[in-house]
């Protein structure tokens, strides 16, 4: 049974305090699908791009046994483009351009050899496309994680609440979820958007770490404290792709395995910030990403005697 990743496949230009880049690959796909390879095998990706993106970068998701059937190559057309400034608290940023290209009209195919799929990632799209997804499939996966964004808030909610009552886990960060619920406390704000549809909400807040609520249970994850930390883009994607990569491989959905799962997200995303662009992303080893867990553990262990 298959992991299928949904998303933009991409190119970005990214400035921060660190330094700058030109073109690079990037997209919520492409860091979703390589943070999930790292636990899960039959990783498939469904996403658009032109004939631009270079053959090399494709070769990378098949290194990491990333299924690309469903990636499709418009000839004679150019890849999606995203162009951002990152301010010196490297939480806010301006974005310079962006350019929809193949996006603009993007109709995601899904391939009758993905029909086997277990667990879905909705990456940031638009809802519309986020729901043919869904109802392409010919049976529901066994969970489904949705990522959004406050721009589908400002011009699509109707949809995004409709897509929203479709999924089993819903991520977003702090200011979506207060812009969602219209409710400032993060507490009554989940419990709100609880109430759209998701069984499991996951509240991303930086690097302040993550909350997961489920009926009336809470559990707060930590962020790891990064000495430097030269580019965030993508590191929401690749928390996604981390956290339902190792429920795929785990195979069973309640919430301790949702708490382990966040720990093991949170792991891939510390990684991602530490370079530009996918380049730590996709060179990890087993050994390091258990390394990067059990600082993770280290950071929240503690006895107390009451």
């Amino acid at each position: 049974m298959s992991l299928l990743v949904i998303g933009t496949v991409a190119f970005d230009a990214i400035e921060t305090p660190f330094g700058k880049t030109d073109k690079i690959v990037g997209g919520a796909a492409t860091y979703a699908s390589l943070a999930a390879s790292y636990f899960y095998n039959d990783v498939k990706i469904v996403a658009v791009v032109g004939d631009d993106f270079p053959e090399n970068e494709i070769a990378d998701f098949k290194n990491h046994h990333i299924d690309t059937e469903g990636l499709q190559i418009k000839a004679g057309e150019k890849s999606f483009f995203w162009s951002g400034r990152y301010h010196n608290d490297m939480n806010s940023r301006d974005t310079l351009a962006t350019e929809l290209n193949v996006l603009a009209d993007f109709d995601p195919i899904i391939p009758e050899s993905y029909q086997d799929c277990e667990y879905l990632m909705l990456g940031n799209l638009t809802p519309q496309v986020q729901q043919t997804v869904i109802n392409r499939l010919k049976n529901r996966p066994k969970l489904i994680v949705m990522d959004t964004m406050n721009f589908w808030m400002d011009i699509a909610l109707n949809d995004l609440l409709e897509t929203i009552k479709m999924v089993d886990v819903l991520t977003i960060n702090d200011a979506e979820a207060r812009q969602l619920s219209g409710e400032y406390s993060l507490v009554k704000a989940a419990h709100k958007i609880l109430t759209m549809g998701p069984e499991y909400l996951i509240i991303k807040k930086g690097e302040h770490g993550a909350l997961l609520f489920h009926e009336d249970k809470v559990f707060s994850a930590p962020a790891l404290p990064l000495a430097e930390v030269f580019d965030p883009t993508g590191a929401g994607d690749t928390f996604a792709g981390g956290f339902i990569g190792y429920l795929a491989k785990v195979g069973t959905i309640n919430f301790n395995n949702m708490k382990n799962a966040i720990i093991f997200g949170s792991a891939l995303a510390s990684f991602c910030v530490e370079k530009f662009g996918t380049e730590k992303v996709k060179n990890l080893t087993a050994e390091e990403v258990s390394a990067r867990v059990q600082e993770f553990i280290n950071l929240a262990q503690f006895e107390i005697q009451l």
